[in-house]
């Protein structure tokens, strides 16, 4: 009985990766929407300002994508900037469980039309 279980855990496991990994992939191919990202970075705008230089909790993001490095001093790019929602970094808590890849797509999207 114990094998059945742990192979129906494992296999409950397989499953739900696959299908993460399907949703993923297909997020990751829609181009974002600015409009979207404003909503959902709603949630951001409590550490970050977008319409000044003030740092709240977190360093202003206005303009972020006409800077040349982030606060890491890595460069601006969709790439480190979507590392730095997932990953968190410097006081700022991961995102990467808490956003789907769309709304990661949507938000940089705002942060680009910024």
């Amino acid at each position: 009985m114990r094998n059945w279980i742990v192979g129906c855990a494992a296999g409950a496991v397989l499953v739900a990766g696959m299908m993460t990994a399907g949703l993923n992939a297909q997020d990751k191919g829609k181009p974002g929407d600015a409009a979207k990202g404003k909503a959902v970075f709603d949630q951001c705008s409590g550490c970050h300002a977008v319409d000044s230089d003030e740092t709240i909790v977190g360093p202003s993001l206005k303009g972020l994508f006409k800077h040349k490095t982030l606060k890491n001093g890595k460069p601006v790019n969709e790439a480190n900037v979507r590392a730095m929602i997932n990953e968190g970094g410097n006081g700022m808590p991961p995102f990467a469980d808490q956003l789907s890849d769309q709304d990661k797509s949507d938000v940089i999207a705002y942060l680009k039309s910024l």
